[in-house]
């Protein structure tokens, strides 16, 4: 028979059990899901963005509410965002958040592609002119950039049309560069509300009549309904890491110089499997980053040079080379017109002559190596001094190295005269000369 005091406790583990069952289901189904881009707009972010909205269509969500700062990106992302958002089954709200937070670029091209736009106090929007660069680095010739714009400009258009917004105001933004602050955007009506927070938004959209890209229409119930952040998964926050363009930058470099260091110093094994990875790790950041590929050819050139240093005597000037096509290479890296998806010069110059200057004291560490008498074996006794013990005319005997050698001489030396061993020769014989 069970003891009241157990019947007690397993009668309350069952209700919990019960309990936390049906409360299960609620929590996975989240009537509101809450997403952050707090980055460029890369494919980083996309993957992040589209996966979410994926997961919103599974579960059934009312709502997502997408929170923006970004200066904006890559245009192919930005699109693959865009596409997925009209596409959505779950309507999108963008929030520029919190204040003092912007939507720039392709981040107002997001912003305006959803079906409802939202921006806090003290935050700005547009600036959306395109602005890209050749494959050397050069900016767009004016015809290229003239297509680019017209194409950007007709981009807006339609997506400000079919979400009933201003288009003028929209299109300025590609065309001028227009940016707009929250009461200006409002009161153009570009924007649908201002709201401080998330949740302000998810209150003043709760009842509303929304009108999807596809023309139909969607009322919203979000009074009493979860509200559920949605953060990167560990994958993705590492991706995102690795595609800030300074780490990506120092990765390059630790590897490079690691298996530089390991084909300078065969056997250290350390430094080259250091390098490797750190190399590996770059090249996967690239994937991600607009690289200009003459940049990374010169520092991929710059390695090749310095190895090349190590093991063709060039009396330096392939070091100079490697250091010239480095800093070079390193300036030319990252193909974007956007800060941050750019290393700094100020951060760029101090590496690129750092590397350059550890890799000059490896090989001054290596040409006096090379350049350093041997103190043993035959090499040893070049250059050593003695003094002859008979006439070398030619041959006879001298004492070097507290020893006694047979040698001979190609002038004559008279015993007692000193002598300097200028080659060794077979059968424990050396050449000399006078010293």
């Amino acid at each position: 028979m069970t003891p009241p005091s157990s019947y007690n406790e397993t009668t309350v583990r069952v209700k919990i059990f019960v309990f936390l069952s049906l409360l299960g289901p609620v929590l996975a189904s989240a009537a509101v899901l809450k997403i952050k881009v707090d980055a460029p707009i890369h494919p980083v972010t996309s993957e992040y963005v589209v996966k979410s909205l994926e997961k919103a269509d599974r579960e059934g969500a009312d709502l997502v509410v997408l929170t923006m700062n970004t200066p904006g990106g890559l245009d192919t992302s930005m699109r693959q965002i865009i596409e997925k958002i009209v596409n959505s089954k779950t309507p999108v709200a963008a929030f520029v958040g919190p204040s003092g937070s912007r939507a720039a670029s392709a981040g107002f091209f997001i912003a305006l592609a959803c079906d409802v736009f939202a921006m806090a106090p003290g935050t700005s929007t547009g600036a959306a002119h395109p602005v890209g660069v050749s494959f050397t680095g050069q900016s767009m010739d004016k015809t290229m950039e003239e297509k680019v714009t017209n194409d950007a400009a007709s981009y807006i258009r339609t997506i400000a049309e079919k979400r009933g917004r201003n288009v003028r105001m929209a299109e300025d933004a590609v065309r001028k560069s227009s940016s707009y602050t929250e009461k200006e955007a409002l009161d153009g009506g570009l924007i649908d509300l201002v709201a401080a927070t998330e949740e302000e938004i998810v209150a003043r959209l709760d009842g509303k009549t929304l009108k999807r890209f596809d023309g139909s229409e969607r009322t919203l119930a979000l009074l009493g309904k979860p509200v559920v952040d949605l953060p990167m998964s560990f994958r993705q926050r590492f991706l995102l890491t690795i595609a800030n363009p300074n780490l990506a930058y120092i990765l390059l470099m630790i590897g490079l110089l690691g298996l530089y260091f390991e084909f300078s110093h065969p056997g250290a094994i350390l430094p080259g499997v250091l390098g490797g990875i750190c190399l590996l790790l770059a090249v996967f950041a690239f994937q991600i980053l607009p690289i200009n590929y003459v940049g990374l050819g010169l520092i991929i050139l710059a390695a090749i040079l310095f190895i090349l240093e190590v093991k063709v005597q060039s009396f330096g000037m392939l070091a100079v080379g490697g250091i010239a096509a480095m800093i070079i290479g390193s300036l030319m890296l990252i193909d974007s017109p956007i800060p941050e998806l750019r290393p700094g010069l100020r951060f760029v110059l101090p590496v690129a002559l750092g590397v350059s200057l550890i890799v000059i004291f490896l090989l001054t560490l290596v040409f006096r190596a090379h350049a350093r008498r041997s103190f043993s074996g035959r090499e040893g006794m070049i250059g050593e001094t003695g003094t002859a013990r008979t006439d070398l005319a030619p041959s006879g005997k001298v004492f070097v190295h507290g020893e006694l050698w047979e040698a001979e001489a190609e002038e004559h030396v008279r015993a007692g005269e000193k002598v300097k061993v200028i080659e060794v020769l077979e059968g424990l014989k050396i050449k000399v000369g006078k010293a």
